[in-house]
């Protein structure tokens, strides 16, 4: 088995010989913000699982780097524009793509980014191809419903829990889920197999965006990579606000419900406002309890798969690595 940190280096190795030759593709505007979004790091956590779920089956992944590489590329086609649509001003610490550069170039590039990981996905010359592009177009489509629903959000105060959870499962956890199908699918692992890794995936994916949310107020920028506070800024339905206004009353309400309401305010201070009555209500715990029900759900389906213990270990690492668990 391939350990973490190889495969990581594996991925970022093949990202920089993708990039030498977009390098030389014209027109140049188009390509420059394209290795710009993939020069500037992440974790890489859907491309290593992809190397890491067809590592479970095969001591061989070199039919999987290009399948790692179209799912790392097409996540961050996704950012290009989520980023937009967000007004975001900062990813991983560097200035988002729309503000290097221009909405126009952003919006190009990332389209291209999208038939690009088609491209690379093609390349994997093997029978069950087919049944990873049809894995990749549907969760494609997902991730976009995800988007959609997540600003169809936007409006709206009574966003349930269960609306927010099905939203997130499609804009998160199936890209992670696919990644981790698709590498098993490619290894041409059992079926039954490769859908208990999906479904690992998905438990995974959940507790991850919830931590997500959860860092995005209560964070550290410089380890979190975004600014501290952008879901409250932009009102943006998160568990955290729907807990908050599922469990307020009286004046803590109508203050949330005030500073939800404000056009114009100076954002340090809505940001501290609005924590503080998460605080109040501990919104903070009750956060961090959903993110461990799905995440011992998702270590308790990867105990389930029929697989060596010895294997599935550095899966788990990875877990732990992701929730910022220490084992």
């Amino acid at each position: 088995m391939y350990t973490l940190d190889k495969l990581v280096d594996i991925i970022n190795a093949e990202i920089q010989n993708r990039s030498k030759s977009l390098k030389k593709r014209n027109p140049p505007n188009l390509y420059t913000p394209v290795n710009y979004s993939l020069g500037i790091g992440g974790k890489r956590l859907r491309p290593v699982l992809v190397l890491l779920s067809n590592n479970l089956f095969t001591d061989d992944i070199k039919n999987a780097i290009p399948a790692a590489i179209a799912v790392e590329v097409f996540h961050n086609f996704t950012l290009l524009h989520d980023d937009i649509m967000d007004k975001a001003d900062v990813r991983r610490n560097k200035s988002t793509v729309h503000k290097k550069f221009d909405e126009n170039s952003a919006i190009l590039s990332g389209d291209a980014m999208a038939f690009l990981s088609y491209q690379y996905l093609m390349e994997v010359d093997l029978p069950q191809i087919s049944e990873v592009i049809r894995l990749f177009s549907k969760t494609a489509i997902e991730v976009c419903e995800g988007q959609q629903f997540d600003m169809d959000f936007e409006n709206r105060l009574d966003v349930t829990e269960s609306e927010y959870l099905e939203m997130i499962r499609l804009k998160t956890a199936v890209l992670l889920a696919c990644s981790l199908k698709a590498g098993a699918l490619i290894a041409n692992a059992n079926i039954d197999v490769a859908n208990q890794l999906y479904d690992f995936g998905i438990n995974l994916g959940l507790a991850f965006q919830l931590q997500d949310d959860l860092l995005d107020t209560f964070g550290d920028q410089k380890t979190f990579g975004k600014r501290i506070g952008g879901d409250i800024i932009s009102n943006k339905k998160t568990y955290l606000l729907i807990k908050a206004l599922e469990n307020s009353s009286g004046e803590t309400r109508i203050e949330l419900l005030n500073w939800l309401d404000k056009k114009d305010f100076v954002s340090e201070d809505k940001i501290r406002a609005v924590k503080a009555i998460y605080s109040q209500l501990q919104i903070e715990e009750l956060t961090q309890q959903k993110i461990d029900f799905y995440f011992q759900k998702s270590t308790q389906l990867l105990r389930e798969i029929s697989l060596p213990d010895n294997k599935k270990s550095t899966l788990l690492a990875l877990s732990n690595r992701m929730l910022k668990r220490e084992n």
